[in-house]
């Protein structure tokens, strides 16, 4: 039940993530709003769910550990992986931007836990990060060609730019939907004044035609006989023309509504499915935890974070191999930043979450510590070297061993 549920729960957060956006770009969203919602937390919908099952549940310890220890994973494997199949390349932006972004949002998670627990307003204000950050890099980053960096981000967020973004983005969004109303119109009455124009004609044509036949009545009935035949089936070959374009036309319509409802049918599915699995795999880890008596904090830094990261792993594997695993390092400080801000921000609005003493004294910590260690790495040469993989892997090996035997 517990990898079944696990199963589920990836493929379908793979499918819905597919779904929307087809669906999203078939009813004229921008690609903006597309980023902005459905791929931004594409990779991240796995945790997403099982965090929001597990807070549903009330089951606080499933959900801390579950951040912690996927942000410890990303480093410690993912990371670590990378490393030891190809030397990953990094650049300063990586570093002074993202890098101190996600070591920022550590830090804070790490004040706000110093009282036992995350409350609603704490959650909140994650959630408000994570959608500034999203702004900052989908608009703020795009308009400047110069590099962006942690505090510029910092100043875009206290000198409230966003709020001036976002309105210009809703106007925008409104003024290209007038506009393209209006494209459609004017479309529609050209091609009408065409077809009237086209009618025009045809009676002119009809008309200088009697003309011509009155004034040369000494042509004989086989010639006139003749130009009858050449007209008629040019008007025939005209309507029969007019039938295939409607044909065809009407072909595509419906094969675009039938489509449309395939992928609506995907959607209901992999929702369906995302609920499911988020439902069996954290039921069946707060079982394992009742059967092992152990806090569930450990099953959700140890089963829970690991299995929600093996989709990524696999995905890093391919990429390491195909010479991309600077991109394995963009994604593991992006979903790092994501996991706090996001996941653990719409947990915390569900249901206020308590903290445990291991999760403050020593995983909270370790996290921090290895982030600080992911920086530095990145920092060193502006490569991320197999040896310096080596050492992410054994500390991460070495620190499940130690909070496993704690508990």
């Amino acid at each position: 039940m517990f990898v079944g549920g696990l199963i589920l729960l990836v493929k379908g957060a793979d499918l819905f993530v597919m779904s929307s956006s087809l669906i999203a770009k078939r009813f004229g969203v921008s690609e903006f709003i597309i980023g902005l919602t459905l791929v931004s937390i594409g990779t991240s919908v796995p945790e997403l769910a099982s965090s929001l099952t597990a807070s549903f549940e009330q089951a606080s310890g499933i959900v801390i550990g579950n951040i912690l220890g996927s942000n410890i994973a990303n480093i410690g494997l993912i990371v670590s992986t990378a490393a030891l199949l190809s030397n990953v390349r990094t650049d300063e932006l990586m570093l002074r931007r993202d890098g101190y972004i996600m070591l920022f949002s550590a830090f804070l998670f790490f004040l706000f836990v110093l009282d036992f627990r995350i409350s609603r307003i704490e959650a909140f204000t994650f959630l408000l990060l994570y959608f500034v950050y999203l702004l900052f890099l989908l608009d703020k980053v795009k308009k400047h060609e110069e590099d962006i960096y942690f505090k510029d981000f910092m100043n875009y967020f206290f000198k409230f730019e966003y709020i001036f973004d976002l309105k210009a983005i809703i106007e925008t969004g409104v003024k290209g939907r007038i506009k393209e109303k209006r494209l459609k119109k004017t479309g529609k009455k050209s091609y009408e004044e065409r077809e009237n124009g086209t009618s025009e004609e045809n009676r002119e044509e009809s008309k200088t035609g009697l003309k011509t036949k009155t004034e040369n009545e000494i042509e004989t009935e086989n010639e006139i006989g003749n130009e009858i035949e050449i007209k008629s089936e040019i008007e025939v070959g005209n309507e029969i023309e007019i039938e295939n374009e409607i044909e065809i036309e009407n072909e595509a319509e419906s094969l675009s509504e039938s489509s449309l409802l395939m992928e609506f049918i995907k959607l209901v599915a992999s929702g369906i499915a995302i609920v499911v699995g988020a439902r069996y795999f954290v039921e069946q880890s707060i079982f394992f935890a009742l059967l092992l008596e152990v806090p569930e904090t450990l099953i959700g830094i140890s089963l829970v974070a690991v299995g929600t990261s093996l989709p990524e792993l696999m995905v890093t594997v391919s990429a390491a191999r195909s010479g991309y695993a600077s991109i394995a390092l963009g994604n593991v400080i992006g979903s790092n930043i994501t996991n706090i801000l996001l996941i653990l921000g719409c947990s915390g609005l569900v249901h206020p979450l308590t903290v445990t003493e291991i999760s403050i004294n020593y995983i909270t910590p370790f996290m921090l510590f290895f982030s600080l260690l992911l920086l530095l790495f990145i920092r060193t040469g502006w490569r991320i070297k197999r040896f310096e993989g080596l050492i992410l892997f054994l500390l991460y090996s070495g620190f499940m061993i130690f909070i496993l035997s704690l508990g």
